[in-house]
């Protein structure tokens, strides 16, 4: 009957993985209002879209019924996009959907309308688990969209004048308004969220 989005978990990416699956173009990019769109005439009840988004993001609805249901429990879920990051800042990815190919760097980043910080590593800066940050403290009631990027080559370290992995690059509207570098564990957690505050409060 009709597909429905919890936007208050979606990061509204351009490249939707449910944008991505859907065979009839009911799932779109509107590029006017720049958020994911829904053409409920055109969906079929497949459910790929469903099953696609790797946050449960998107929701099948095929009754009235089932309708009201899910957009109650959707009116009533607390949580943000930050409450979905199980990741922590030097550490072994953990979730996927927060792991991007580094092709995907620009579409994921620079044409997110929201902030935007990506974590950009490679194998020798990951640090251990036990004393790393988690994002969730780094970014607890922020409004940003988060990736992490595995570094492959040298193009986006000397594009942004990186010197140290990890680091986390923050991005408005295409444009980058800040950075930090380096590794920092659990004991510098404050120094490390005085920087976030400092680069997104002026921005």
């Amino acid at each position: 009957m009709a597909v429905l989005i919890n936007f208050k978990i979606c990061d509204n990416s351009k490249d939707c993985s449910g944008i991505e699956v859907c065979p009839t173009n009911a799932l779109y990019w509107n590029e006017k209002n720049e958020t994911v769109g829904i053409d409920d005439s055109k969906c079929i009840n497949c459910g790929k879209c469903e099953k696609a988004c790797p946050v449960s993001a998107i929701r099948l609805a095929k009754s009235e019924a089932e309708y009201n249901k899910i957009k109650a429990e959707i009116d009533a879920d607390p949580r943000k996009v930050s409450d979905l990051f199980t990741d922590r800042y030097g550490g072994q990815p953990i979730k996927p959907a927060f792991c991007i190919p580094q092709e995907k760097f620009d579409i994921q980043i620079l044409q997110a309308t929201q902030l935007s910080v990506v974590e950009l590593f490679n194998d020798d800066s990951i640090e251990c688990m036990v004393n790393s940050i988690p994002l969730k403290d780094l970014f607890k009631d922020m409004d940003v969209k988060y990736r992490k990027v595995e570094i492959k080559d040298n193009s986006l370290l000397e594009k942004y004048n990186v010197k140290i992995l990890p680091s986390l690059l923050f991005f408005k509207n295409g444009k980058l308004i800040g950075k930090i570098q380096g590794y920092y564990d659990n004991k510098s957690k404050k120094d490390m969220m005085e920087q976030i505050n400092e680069i997104t409060s002026e921005k």
